[in-house]
């Protein structure tokens, strides 16, 4: 499938199906942000230019997405290398659709300035120490993820759910998961750099998976507690509960491509889940990425563990923008985040809106937070 909007790009047996159960219905929107201190090594992401900034990346993206441009935000979103934030791409959906949102702090160094849940979770240590959380921590990270996630679909039975993520650094965690999951990925992950740091980050991760006793003889949970970040164990319990009785689309690359391999596995050990009502979903930005290869990041799921996710992407692109910065999008920086691609391929299947549409929602958004200055600071040309 390649239509105006959305692209398939694997697991195109579940394709029809999982339209079906989603197309010309609104979706809900539950963001989980969390922080990893694999942020604040030298180069591992440019979501953020300095270690300090990449600390705040997620406080000052929900902000913006609850709020929407304000002069004095207390958490500006922080400047980058190059580019603006994709969570302008999200808000502008959100707004467009009135999505319920529910923000979902799974791991953060401080409480979120808008209204979130809070789940019994701390921010994840270095994925090369091979003791990122406690197991206890995971454990309930991914007990309270299957509670939410369940409570949120019971609120909107007539919905279905678009999760997102926040972690600056999550592709190197979620690199880090899929080879201890036994997937074939290096080489294949996205970044938010133009070019992937692949050598930066498959080092971090061969010293964090060489730090795990007994590797072979771990629980998929243990592994993920030993070398991942709370958001991917948070999405995978949220996302095997929502999938008992509605649809949901996993809203992001990389790093939920992991979470879904983090679902696949716990499956074998007797959880319960519906694999063919989830879908994997993010921008052309990522799918396209000369410097990476994740399309093959499917098959080498299905390989392991026998069930290819499906796996579209919105087919936005910024030439027409009128904000050069969104016109670097299409020189590979930022890509996605904050469930940017997934929030762009729901607002589609809801309102058939063309990538044109999309583009104009967030172009008008961008106008109105630059002269609002809530991201005057946040963009370089």
């Amino acid at each position: 499938m390649r239509t105006d909007a959305i692209a398939c790009w694997g697991g195109e047996a579940q394709l029809f199906p999982w339209l079906t159960q989603v197309q010309g219905r609104s979706p809900l929107l539950a963001v989980l942000l969390a922080f990893t201190e694999t942020a604040l090594i030298p180069g591992i992401s440019a979501a953020g230019k300095t270690p300090r900034d990449r600390r705040y990346t997620a406080h000052a993206d929900a902000e913006f997405l609850y709020n929407g441009p304000n002069p004095q935000p207390q958490y500006p979103l922080p400047p980058l290398q190059a580019g603006a934030s994709p969570v302008l791409i999200t808000r502008a959906c959100v707004e467009q659709l009135a999505t319920p949102l529910f923000l979902i702090d799974a791991g953060l160094t401080q409480p979120l300035p808008v209204p979130a849940i809070r789940l019994n979770s701390q921010p994840a240590r270095c994925l090369s120490t091979g003791q990122a959380m406690p197991i206890a921590i995971a454990q309930q990270l991914f007990q309270q993820g299957q509670a939410h996630g369940a409570a949120i679909a019971a609120q909107h039975p007539d919905r279905w759910l678009v999760l997102g993520e926040c972690v600056v650094g999550g592709t190197s965690t979620a690199l880090a998961l899929l080879l201890a999951l036994g997937i074939e990925a290096a080489g294949c992950v996205s970044s938010s750099h133009p070019t992937c740091n692949h050598g930066q980050k498959l080092a971090l991760v061969q010293q964090g998976l060489a730090a795990i006793p007994d590797r072979p003889a771990r629980s998929p949970l243990e592994l993920a507690a030993a070398i991942a970040d709370p958001m991917l164990i948070a999405a995978a319990g949220m996302a095997m509960a929502v999938s008992q009785t509605q649809s949901v689309l996993l809203a992001g690359g990389t790093q939920m491509l992991a979470a879904y391999a983090l679902m696949a596995a716990i499956a074998q050990t007797g959880v319960a889940w519906q694999p063919d009502r989830i879908a994997v979903g993010t921008t052309r930005w990522v799918m396209v990425d000369p410097s990476a290869q994740v399309a093959q990041l499917g098959p080498a799921i299905a390989s392991r563990f026998g069930w290819e996710p499906l796996l579209l992407s919105t087919q936005l692109n910024f030439q027409r923008s009128r904000h050069a910065q969104l016109q670097v999008y299409e020189q590979g920086f930022v890509k996605e985040g904050v469930a940017a691609g997934g929030m762009a391929i729901a607002a589609s299947l809801a309102t058939g809106a063309s990538v044109e549409t999309l583009r104009q929602w967030v172009d008008d958004l961008g106008d109105r937070a630059i002269a609002a200055s809530g991201i005057a600071s946040a963009v370089t040309d």
